[in-house]
């Protein structure tokens, strides 16, 4: 808890002290070599330097209001109990810096009034998994993640990078954690910008299997290790391409399609009526990367416009804005694509 704040003005840089009340938490709201510390100072640009349970704050005005409220908020979350990780952390500040994305994250489950929107509070837009809790870092991925928990069949679409399908196996591992689905079905179609897997060694599963590593990664960055690894082997997670759901009637499951611009109309089909009981279904991918020949109709393109309007059915567009790597993806993906229209 802050126990105080003071500012002086000094032209358009200011200084800003906090005090905080248990020194036990400083720790781990510095970070491991205070890399939460470094992380604040570089995405906001102020310095920061702490004394005993003191910090004070460097910087222009509005950066300095920014990484107290960060600090507010990482501290407020460590006295909940929860655990901060660099993906919190940068959570954190992105609200800090949007506050768009703190109002809607509230609001979203709670039916929060809107009138608090400020980041010292945990927002109620979270994913908990095994390994960490993740919180959105933009306003489109609040929606995106309030529509995960919320809706049956769920469409993400925009370029690579804004989290699509990360916050997607996010959420379909916090459910299976709970119970709330026996399975979790990771797919893709086996097409690939222009590659020809024919020439690859092995069966069908063995040639796409490098080309599912995304979706192995997003697991293995939410679950331990021997989690995903037992899981796989009894059953409960399943990574296989989109020809292997033929025939089969996907019930009590977490299922997610991948790079799904690069399914055709029939295969699209095919995947949306294997649908079963108590599912959900989420389907990722850019309707500007497809590498399906010239003349094929991408099926992403083609579901999106019949089933929009459908009861159940949700759709969240991502932009180069939302693009949650290194800051220069977005800039790139800004170049190739134009700027993103406005919220």
């Amino acid at each position: 808890m802050v126990q105080k704040t003071k500012a002086a003005t000094a032209g358009k840089l200011v200084k800003t002290d906090l005090e905080f009340d248990d020194p036990q938490i400083l720790g781990d709201l510095f970070g491991e070599y205070d890399r939460n510390i470094v992380a604040i100072e570089n995405r906001l640009g102020v310095y920061i330097a702490a004394r005993g349970t003191k910090l004070k704050i460097e910087g222009e005005e509005e950066a300095v209001a920014q990484a107290r409220d960060v600090l507010t908020g990482i501290y407020n979350r460590l006295e909940q109990g929860q655990e901060i990780d660099n993906g919190a952390v940068e959570a954190i500040i992105a609200m800090a810096a949007d506050p768009r994305i703190a109002k809607v994250a509230k609001q979203a489950t709670a039916g929060d009034s809107g009138n608090k929107n400020d980041v010292a509070d945990a927002p109620k837009v979270m994913i908990r998994t095994r390994k960490k809790t993740i919180f959105p870092r933009s306003v489109r991925q609040a929606h995106y993640m309030e529509a995960l928990a919320r809706d049956d069949m769920i469409f993400a679409l925009g370029p690579a990078g804004t989290g699509k399908t990360y916050l997607a196996v996010a959420q379909a591992v916090s459910q299976l954690i709970s119970g709330s689905v026996d399975r979790l079905i990771l797919s893709r179609p086996a097409v690939e910008a222009g590659e020809k897997i024919g020439f690859l060694p092995g069966d069908l599963k063995e040639k796409v299997d490098p080309f599912l590593r995304p979706l192995y990664d997003a697991l293995y960055d939410t679950l331990p290790a021997e989690q995903v690894e037992r899981r796989i082997e009894s059953g409960e997670i399943e990574i296989a391409p989109i020809a292997f759901m033929r025939g089969r009637t996907l019930s009590d499951a977490f299922v997610i399609l991948d790079e799904a611009q690069n399914t055709t109309a029939a295969q699209m089909k095919m995947f949306l009526t294997r649908f079963g009981m108590n599912s959900r279904m989420v389907i990722c991918g850019d309707p500007k990367q497809v590498d399906l020949p010239r003349e094929a109709v991408s099926g992403l393109a083609d579901a999106v416009s019949k089933l929009e309007g459908i009861e159940g059915v949700s759709s969240v567009q991502f932009g180069a804005s939302d693009v949650v790597r290194h800051p220069l993806v977005g800039k790139i993906v800004e170049a190739y694509e134009g700027k993103d229209a406005p919220d």
